[in-house]
Order: structure tokens, then sequence, then C-alpha cells
């Protein structure tokens, strides 16, 4: 089989502005498989969303696809296991189907993908952009020869920004505001694989949220890889984004998926304390609570700052959620700085720790570190962070059993119990007896009661 490889060039731009064959679109199906963070989700949704408006309905349940498109991850090498998996399984389950591969994975390892046996098109992270454009010019050449040897795009190639405002067949939309990073922690490979950052316009934006409240959108949540770099491309602030899509009727409830908290201002943090729409609802990656970690891992903050963040969040808006990232096992973090770390989050108010174990990456600075954390020891602190999580979050659940909230919900499977979340985040479910299609993408007000049998949210009763 044949793949196409292409890249950034004069000959591939000018292909961009060929009039495509919409009759070669209609009535094909289609599979989508996401790996990986929101923003992944909020892109492949676009395409989805693109798709079908020329014609390409998702595939149903026991349907052969005609194209699949798998978007990757590469943030770890269990990342890139799945990647290789969910290709080979979406190849094996749509036998004759033309196959897509993007996202960060394909970016960083083209050659690996390009071998993979019944993938057609591989497209890196400038190309992505265009994948219509490339689908229409491959379907255009036959696909019989043999394997090519893919073109790995270099960071500063990477330069494209694609919109992505969507939900895909979820409730909630996802908008894209920003994309690529120019920070180069020693064990992240997102330079190499989006590209630094870059953003659209505050008022772009804003006329992707008002599309979407025109289309019934009650919750955004804002994606990006370091969002809090907003401005970089067209010198605006992303406080400034935040304020104007406050003012956007018919949304009300946004999300902000991630900040760095060197990057994370109090002026923000004041704001949303205020605001009709931000949610008390904040996700923190902090990685170490060692500053002798941070600063080998090249991060631009450090405990002090970090707590007083934390703390000025908790100060303002008391009922807020607050998740953190953390990695364990990192090159350099000797069994007393892993203690440092744990401490340092027992003693601050956070809700939920999201932990990863540190995975080499090749081309990474981290490499050059000379303390290694076996596996083994890896695992006893991830579990040790988990056990301290779920501590966590259950302490803050519990602490509103028994009050009200409003909740929007979530479409559910018909028969089944319905989920959703409240303002702050709390998970809860509304039992399959009571719930109803009609309230799906609808707040609603509810009495909190006790927790799920397996503990992931709290029952609630309608008002």
């Amino acid at each position: 089989m044949k793949v196409f490889s292409f890249k950034t060039s004069t000959f591939a731009v000018a292909k961009l502005h060929k009039m495509i064959d919409t009759s070669a679109f209609q009535g094909k199906k289609a599979a989508y498989f996401t790996l990986g963070c929101k923003l992944n989700f909020s892109e492949t949704s676009t395409f989805a969303k693109t798709l079908e408006e020329l014609g390409v309905s998702p595939v149903e349940r026991d349907e052969s696809a005609d194209i699949c498109l798998i978007n990757t991850c590469s943030v770890t090498e269990v990342a890139d296991h799945k990647c290789r998996q969910a290709i080979n399984r979406m190849v094996r389950e749509h036998p004759g189907a033309f196959v897509i591969v993007t996202g960060c994975y394909a970016q960083l390892e083209t050659e690996t993908v390009s071998q993979i046996d019944g993938v057609d098109l591989v497209l890196g992270s400038n190309e992505k952009a265009q994948l219509v454009q490339y689908l229409s010019d491959a379907w255009a050449q036959p696909r019989n020869g043999t394997l090519h040897s893919f073109h790995s795009v270099k960071t500063k190639d990477i330069n494209t920004f694609q919109p992505s405002c969507a939900r895909g067949n979820r409730t909630r939309y996802f908008l894209k505001v920003q994309d690529g990073c120019n920070y180069f922690c020693t064990y992240c490979t997102i330079p190499y694989a989006r590209g630094f950052s870059r953003n659209p316009t505050i008022d772009s934006l804003v006329a992707q949220a008002e599309e979407a409240a025109r289309e019934g959108a009650k919750e955004i949540v804002l994606t990006g890889v370091n969002i809090g770099d907003f401005g970089r491309t067209t010198g605006e602030r992303f406080v400034d984004l935040v304020k104007a899509l406050d003012k956007v009727e018919g949304i009300q409830r946004y999300r902000i998926s991630s900040l760095e908290p060197d990057l994370l201002d109090d002026d923000l943090i004041n704001y949303c304390a205020s605001s009709r729409t931000f949610m008390p609802h904040f996700h923190i990656p902090l990685q170490s609570g060692s500053d002798e970690v941070l600063e080998l891992m090249h991060r631009r903050y450090d405990t002090k700052l970090f707590a007083h963040k934390i703390n000025l969040i908790k100060k303002v808006m008391p009922d807020a959620f607050i998740g953190v990232d953390v990695m364990v096992g990192c090159r350099g973090e000797r069994p007393e700085l892993f203690d440092e770390c744990y401490h340092f989050l027992n003693a601050l108010p956070v809700t939920r720790l999201h932990v990863f174990p540190y995975s080499e990456r090749p081309g990474t600075s981290a490499l050059s570190i000379p303390y290694v954390v076996s596996e083994k020891d890896k695992k006893l602190r991830s579990k040790r962070l988990i056990g301290l999580s779920d501590s966590k979050i259950h302490d803050f659940y519990a602490g509103y059993i028994g009050q009200e909230a409003e909740v929007l919900f979530e479409k559910a499977t018909r028969g089944k119990a319905m989920h959703g979340f409240t303002r702050n985040y709390i998970r809860v479910e509304l039992s399959a007896k009571d719930a109803r299609e009609e309230l799906d993408n609808e707040i609603v007000r509810v009495h909190l009661g006790d927790f799920t049998p397996d503990g992931s949210a709290l029952r609630v009763v309608l008002k």
C-alpha cells in the first residue's frame, strides 16, 4: 500500500487553494479515535464537523468505515504504545478504509507511523489544518506501490493555527484558543510536536463562542497547549480574552483547561471570582513539589509562587475545585525530594492530583541528568500520590453532601443514569429512573446526596 507524505512547501500550499471535488466525500462513513488531551479532542471534533459538511457521516456501531482518522498523543512512551495499538485496531476493524494518522506522535515519529501496514496518510502538525485538501489530493492518486519515507517537519516549520470550536458527541464545547509552547521543559517534546506558541485574535474567538451559543452551547472549555501564553502572536492578553468571552450572550459556563502557575495572573484569579460565567475550577500543572526538581525540569516558578496561587484562589473562591498535574520519578528526583513533593501537596488545599510517571523522551535534555529512578520506585511513588489524591477529592465531595447545586447534565444512553457537573466540578449522578432526555445540556438545580457505590460521583435528586 502506498502512503502519501505531505510537507510544508510552495507546492503543498498551492494545493490548498484548489477546488475540492466534494462528490468524492458524499455518502462516505468515517470513524474517529482520539488519544491525549482536550486539545486533541477539540481538533478531532472539528475534523468530523468539516467532513460532515461535505457529506461524510460518523460510522455507526458494527458498520465499516470508509475513512479512519486517528489523532495521536506522544506525551509518554505508554502514549506512543497506545497510539500504535489504536492505529492497528482501526485498520483491523475497518478493512479497506482510508486511514489517516495525525497528532503529536505522527509529527515526532512519522517514519514509524508510515511503516504501519494499512496507513494511507500521515499529517504533521502544520499539515493537519488542511486535512480535507490533503485527503482529496491523496484520493486522486493510486493506492498501490511501495511505502514512502516521511518528511519530519521541524519545529521552526510548525506555524499554522487550526481554529477549533466543537463538541463532537459531547455536551460541552471545546474552544481552541492557543497552540504550541516556548518553554522547553527538560522532560517534554511538545515544542517539537506542536511548534512555538501562537494564537488567533480575541475577536475571532469571541465570534466562535457566539456561533457555539447559537448552536445551543451552554458550556465551553478553553483548550490549548500553554493557554496562559495567549497573546504572543497578537499582542493581546489572556485576561482580556476571558473578559471578552464573559460577555457572550447564551454561554453560561466557561472552564479553563490548564494554566501554568507563572502565567496565572492574580488579576485573572480575582476577575474569575466575580465573573458571570467563569467557573470556580482551575487546573494548574505543578509537576514537582521540590524546588530542586523544578529547577532540573526548567520550570519557571518555585513552590512559593505555586502555593501563593493556590491560596489566593481558595481565599477569593473558597468552593473552587483545583486539579494539579504531578510527575513522579523524573531524573534527579531522589527519595528525599519526592518526600518534599508529597508533604508540600499534602499541606495545600488542592482537590485532585493527576499523577504521571516520568517517561524517557528521545531528544530531551532530561536524559543528561544522571540520577535515574527505577520503575519500581515510580510505581510506589505514583501509588502514594494517588492515595493522597483519593483522600483529598473524597473530603472535597463530602463537604457538599446535603447542599443544593446547579448541574449541567450531559447526554446519557437511554435507560442509563445521567451524569453532570456542578459549577465547581463535582461529578453527580442522576438515577436512570429520574433521567430524562430533555435534561441533556440543561442546567438544573439539584440536592446533593451521598456517594455512588464506586465513589466517583454524588447521587442527586432534582429540586
